[in-house]
């Protein structure tokens, strides 16, 4: 049933809590029922609608509903003049957990998570929002965007999540005592006599951390359908050893050696350095002898699928797409192409980048035309976009007055949904959320390279989102890399350390990828690679596209179930030191080495491992 909701007519600091507010939930304080009982009080909790000034003539009203444990909104404007909302909050109270208590949170854009506790949250990977992008956070608050998730109990998990993302994002505000649930409505106005639908929202309750995130899954599905493609994408990328200074020549010697010895790849990857500036995409640079289409047709040629990368929102300011149509692009509050580098980061190169407005129509068709023809015209079946974040830009505005970052984002990506028809789509450096039933694969970590450190956080990065692989999309955990650092990456790419990776540290990070169960791409310079990591890369390229499941927060354990009897299993050890690990087993199961083939033979209910420090051990295993 619908329920009466208070409201606030005050202005509000983005930075700052707005205090005083009507919400039932400030009853919390003297709970400390645990997540059951966090989860009655945001259900009944009275909402609260937050404008972005006073207006004391304001006739504003939310009808919001629980129904099967999802919540869903409408706010709608009943007077004769918009009305300019900041926020809507569901729930502003005391949280009564532990301080302790463990938690992992989204970001808006997929570089980054939150892992730590209440009282202690931790950036994992290295762009967090509140710093590299410069995404405000109320004061005293860590935010997490779309999902935030704790374990109270040891046999408790709790997945508070917006089960879509159509318009606004909807944020989850913490620290050690009090929690803010809310969808940031931008300050954009509400037309007089409109109406916004808002984004759903669900608190899902239950003693496993996979089957409450799968819970979270399914009511994702029904907002955002898409069929994904049965297999996730194996070949390879040039991105991670040559960057954008690859020629057509590095292409063709790595496409004669996959040829050869590697046909079961199906992609070769155009990464970057094809075209003539950031932004003019159908342009082609000298490094490809003025035809990149020419590289193309000979991938095709030699039996593979071609693959490129395309950044579809940014331009850099010398660029055609800019200097022709300077009106495409998001504004700034002076009313000029609006400078990324101005409300957040620049760009990695060529920059400041400029944001194509997605809700401008002469941008739709402009990105639909160039994907049909890298499409149509160049053969291309796999994109990989970048930057995705800038489409969805914050602190400019667009064509379309009533549109939120969000409507802008997801108008561009559906312009080039239709230019690039059934072809694989993947989003890298993206805001994750707003993706959701836009694209087919999503990067789930930063950038791979040969560091230890780097390794250890990509690993736990992508083992984090395990439960989104085959489900929102196929996960990308980014290239396989098998040889050593070049000079060049060292010196342009690297900080100064020890570039150089143990056997082991090699062992974990293909382990890794196994274990995520989507994409396998190759970066390295294929010729390069010894023998023995060859004999690996093969085995890897043999994907069953089945991430694992974790029993424990540390991802020390993950299994997967393949049928027929059969499992694989990865032993981690993310430590500077040996460790043992023991897991159970069917007595008579044996359990073979998935890359040297050694085989034991459980004869109990319970087997052990003693772990080498960095490294991790994978094995299948077959029921007696």
């Amino acid at each position: 049933m619908y329920f009466p909701v208070s409201f606030a007519r005050f202005s509000k600091s983005s930075l700052a809590t707005l205090l005083g507010l009507a919400c039932a939930c400030a009853s919390a304080v003297a709970d400390s029922g645990g997540a059951a009982s966090l989860q009655s009080r945001i259900e009944k909790a009275t909402a609260t609608i937050v404008l972005a000034k006073p207006d004391p003539t304001a006739a504003i009203r939310l009808q919001g509903r629980w129904s099967k444990g999802i919540w869903s909104g409408v706010l709608s404007n009943d007077s004769d003049h918009p009305i300019a909302v900041s926020e809507v909050v569901l729930f502003d109270g005391n949280h009564a957990l532990d301080p302790d208590t463990p938690v992992y949170g989204e970001s808006f854009q997929m570089l980054a998570q939150i892992t730590g506790t209440l009282k202690d949250p931790k950036d994992l990977g290295g762009y967090p929002d509140r710093i590299h992008y410069k995404i405000a956070e109320p004061l005293g608050y860590r935010v997490a965007s779309g999902l935030l998730t704790l374990f109270p109990g040891q046999d408790q998990t709790m997945a508070l999540a917006f089960t879509s993302c159509n318009k606004f994002a909807g944020k989850i505000g913490f620290n050690k005592g009090d929690l803010r649930v809310f969808i940031d409505t931008e300050g954009l106005e509400l037309p007089p006599h409109n109406s916004w639908q808002l984004e759903s929202f669900g608190c899902f309750v239950g003693s496993n951390r996979d089957a409450v995130l799968q819970q979270v899954v399914s009511e994702l599905q029904k907002n955002h359908p898409r069929t994904l493609p049965a297999k996730p994408p194996i070949g390879w990328s040039s991105w991670q050893t040559f960057y954008e200074d690859v020629t057509a020549e590095d292409i063709t010697r790595d496409l004669e050696f996959a040829k050869k010895n590697l046909p079961q790849m199906r992609y070769i990857q155009v990464d970057d350095g094809y075209q003539p500036r950031m932004g003019d995409w159908l342009g082609t640079g000298a490094a490809f002898g003025g035809s990149v289409q020419k590289v193309l047709q000979n991938i095709r040629e030699k039996g593979f699928e071609p693959a490129i990368w395309v950044a579809p929102f940014i331009a850099e300011k010398t660029s055609k797409v800019f200097q022709d149509h300077p009106d495409w692009f998001v504004k700034g509050p002076d009313g000029k192409p609006l400078d990324s580098s101005k409300v957040g980061f620049g760009g990695w190169r060529c920059s400041p980048w400029y944001v194509l407005d997605g809700t401008h129509p002469q941008v739709q068709k402009h990105l639909e035309n160039v994907f049909r023809t890298m499409r149509e015209k160049w053969g291309a079946t796999y994109f990989k976009l970048d930057a995705n974040y800038w489409g969805a830009i914050h602190g400019g505005t667009h064509y379309d007055p009533k549109a939120s970052s969000i409507d802008a984002y997801r108008a561009g990506m559906k312009a080039i949904q239709k230019g690039a028809g059934s072809s694989f789509i993947l989003g890298c450096n993206a805001p994750i959320w707003p993706s959701l039933g836009l694209v087919d694969g999503m990067r789930t970590s930063e950038d791979i390279n040969q560091v230890w450190s780097v390794i250890k956080s990509t690993g736990l990065e992508n083992l984090s989102r395990c439960w989104q692989n085959g489900k929102l999309w196929w996960s990308d955990p980014d290239c396989v890399l098998l040889t050593e650092n070049t000079e060049k990456r060292i010196k342009q790419h690297l900080p100064p350390q020890d570039p150089k990776l143990s056997e082991n540290e090699f062992k974990l990070h293909a382990a890794v990828i196994r274990a995520t169960g989507g994409l396998v791409l190759n970066g390295d310079e294929l010729a390069k690679i010894k023998p023995e990591r060859l004999a690996l890369l093969k085995k890897l390229l043999n994907s069953n596209g089945k991430s694992m499941t974790f029993e424990d927060q540390d991802f020390s354990v993950g299994r997967v179930t393949l049928g027929d009897g059969r499992e694989e299993v990865a032993l981690f050890n993310w430590s500077d030191k040996p460790v043992s690990r023991t897991i159970k087993v069917a007595s008579g199961s044996t359990l073979t080495d998935f890359w040297t083939g050694e085989s034991r033979k459980a004869t109990g209910q319970t087997i052990s491992y003693e772990i080498p420090e960095r490294s991790a051990v994978l094995l299948a295993v077959k029921k007696g």
